[in-house]
């Protein structure tokens, strides 16, 4: 496996740091991952998943959001529609100096976003999604007793997952604004879904949602016994395993 460190700029002009990881002969095709809401591209099941497609002679970029991980910008600036616009000029990336990517990946968050981005890169020719919410506004329980002081004083610092996070309220608005099954009915393409229903962050209810909503081809993995972050690397190597496998059929 060949792994490059790169950075490309988003439609702002910030550098985001990503990082590609090929595999030893030509690549059957690219994946592009989105990380989940406030993580990064170096969290273990992202990384592992990533090195487990590369294997099955899939290229890999995953990167960070703009603000997150290396990424240059401020997090409190970001919103659900920012990860939108990043996730495409890092398709364009990949196709102006590599090959466009055919396949997205999205965990958490990260999954309703590449729904989203779908519709803005047209060389997507199958999505993949590994616990993600089948509305953006699910996001809000993570700071939900801070909600009414974000609606009033206009921001308000959160913890998230240990870490200290600046939220706005225009965050909150622009992910009220989203309508995933609008999307899921444009999209003519596969989309596999995998959810685990042990899952306590975003419950397996919205893997049923997303599949109702999407069209045919379309499927559906249980992950049965792993957590929302896939933090026991069998089950995130699994994931790798089933996605490299399901594609093959749609790449």
């Amino acid at each position: 496996m060949i792994s490059q460190k790169i950075t490309f700029k988003n439609a702002k002009g910030m550098v985001l740091a990503a990082r590609l990881e090929l595999p030893e002969n030509k690549p059957t095709a690219y994946a592009l991952f989105a990380h989940c809401f406030t993580c990064n591209k170096n969290l273990t099941a992202v990384r592992t998943i990533g090195k487990t497609l590369t294997e099955k002679n899939i290229a890999v970029l995953r990167f960070d959001f703009t603000g997150l991980g290396e990424s240059e910008g401020d997090f409190e600036h970001t919103n659900f529609s920012s990860n939108i616009e990043d996730l495409y000029s890092a398709a364009q990336f990949l196709k102006e100096n590599y090959q466009a990517p055919s396949l997205l990946i999205g965990h958490s968050l990260g999954g309703a976003a590449v729904i989203y981005a779908s519709a803005k890169i047209p060389w997507v020719k199958a999505i993949a999604t590994i616990g993600a919410p089948s509305n953006p506004k699910h996001v809000s329980h993570l700071f939900h007793s801070s909600i009414d002081e974000i609606k009033e004083q206009g921001s308000a610092i959160v913890s998230i997952g240990g870490r200290e996070f600046t939220i706005q309220k225009q965050f909150i608005e622009d992910i009220q604004e989203n309508n995933i099954k609008q999307t899921l009915n444009s999209f003519r393409n596969s989309i596999l879904i995998l959810h685990s229903p042990q899952d306590t962050t975003v419950g397996i209810d919205n893997a049923a949602e997303i599949y109702s909503a999407a069209r045919h081809p379309k499927s559906f993995v249980s992950l049965n016994g792993a957590d929302h972050l896939l933090s026991d690397k069998r089950d995130s190597k699994y994931v790798g395993n089933i996605i490299a496998t399901w594609a093959d059929r749609y790449l």
